[in-house]
C-alpha cells in the first residue's frame, strides 16, 4: 500500500479523495446508476461529526477492522479494505450528542450505521469493550442498538438464518 499520510490535501478538498488513489484495494465495478457521471473505480462515503474525530475513527477502526487511512487535525478517514468505501470523521465545534430514541426538542440522530453480525451477544460484548454503550431502548429482538463513544447510535443486526 502507498504512504497515505505522505499525501497532503487541504481539508476543504473532498476528504476521501485524499486516500482513494493511494490504497491498494479492489474497487467493484459499477452497475447502472442514476448518476451518469459515476464511473468504475470512484469512491463513496459518509462524513460524521464528532467532538474528537481521531478517537471516534479509532473506535470504528477497532470495531470493524478497517485501517485509518489518513488523519490530520480535525479529520480522520477509515477505508474499507473491500472497496472504495470511506468513513470520514470531522471535528464539530459545539457538538451535541444525539438522543436515542429521538425525543422532541433534543438533537435527533441524523443517520446511523447497521452492521450484520453472526453472534449478537459476542458482537455487543466486543463493541462495549471498545467503548460503546448499550442503548436503553431496544426495538427488535434480533437487533441491538448501541451508542458509540461520541453518542451516535449504531445497530448490530443478527445474521438472518
Amino acid at each position: 500500500m502507498g504512504g497515505v499520510d505522505a499525501i497532503f490535501v487541504p481539508v476543504a478538498a473532498c476528504h476521501a479523495a485524499i486516500i482513494a488513489a493511494s490504497l491498494d484495494i479492489a474497487v467493484p465495478a459499477l452497475t447502472d446508476s442514476n448518476m451518469g457521471t459515476r464511473t468504475d473505480g470512484m469512491w463513496w462515503g459518509t462524513a460524521i461529526e464528532a467532538p474528537d474525530p481521531g478517537a471516534l475513527a479509532r473506535f470504528y477502526s477497532e470495531l470493524l477492522g478497517w485501517p485509518i487511512g489518513h488523519e490530520e487535525p480535525g479529520t480522520a478517514i477509515l477505508a474499507a479494505p473491500q472497496g472504495s468505501i470511506f468513513l470520514v470523521f470531522q471535528q464539530a465545534d459545539g457538538y451535541q450528542t444525539p438522543v436515542w430514541p429521538p425525543a422532541d426538542g433534543q438533537q435527533r440522530p441524523m443517520m446511523h450505521f447497521d452492521f450484520q453480525v453472526g453472534d449478537l451477544d459476542a458482537a455487543v460484548a466486543d463493541a462495549v469493550a471498545l467503548g460503546a454503550s448499550l442503548a436503553a431502548a431496544q426495538p427488535q429482538e434480533n437487533v441491538r442498538v448501541l451508542l458509540d463513544p461520541a453518542g451516535h447510535p449504531f445497530c448490530l443486526c443478527l445474521e438472518a438464518d
